[in-house]
Order: C-alpha cells, then structure tokens, then sequence
C-alpha cells in the first residue's frame, strides 16, 4: 500500500535553505567537522508531547546536529507529525570563527 504524504501547508515552499541552531550545545560541534557540502542530513520532528516540537537536525549515523529555525519548525514540525517526509542536504559548513547559529546552512 502507498503511502500517503499530506500536502504542505499553503504558501509554503516544497524547498528552502536554513541555518541550524544549537550546534553548540552537547558537543554536537564535533559532528560538524564530519559534515562536507552534499552530505545528507535526516529531518525529525521532536515529540509532539512538546509544546513546541521543532525540527532535529541529524546526521545519518544518527547524530543530532540542531534544529531549524522557530519559523521554520512551527509550520514544519506539524506537518511531518501528520505524516509529510522532509530530508535535508549540507550547502556549508563554517568553524568556529562564525557565530553557532550560522555554521550549517542546509537546503
């Protein structure tokens, strides 16, 4: 049987490019020296228990990374909670030199 993905909600984009946040946090910086530009990225929306689920951030060993943008994540989160599938590919990475919030930016 098919499965059956909802649509986006209206006047959203079926693509765009985000920085990740809280790259800082539990050493998830370490993953970032592992990411390259094309690497792909694994899209997870937190627990719809939260009163603001987000949108995580992993690498595909399972690694959390962050988590998009609170614009992002409000119109998202419930979306892939409904069932919409989402995946996300590396377009840069920074160092250190770059504030946190600006060192992964994804598409």
């Amino acid at each position: 049987m098919p499965i059956t993905v909802p649509p986006l909600p209206p006047d959203r984009p079926p693509c765009f490019r985000a920085t990740v946040h809280g790259t800082v946090f539990c050493d998830r910086s370490a993953h970032l020296r592992n990411l390259h530009p094309g690497d792909d990225l694994v899209l997870i929306p937190g627990p719809p228990t939260d009163d603001e689920p987000g949108v995580w951030v992993h690498a595909r060993s399972g690694d959390v990374i962050g988590h998009l943008p609170p614009e992002i994540e409000q119109w998202l989160s419930p979306w892939l909670l409904r069932g919409g599938r989402a995946a996300a590919t590396v377009i840069r990475v920074e160092g250190d030199d770059v504030p946190s919030w600006r060192r992964l930016m994804v598409e």
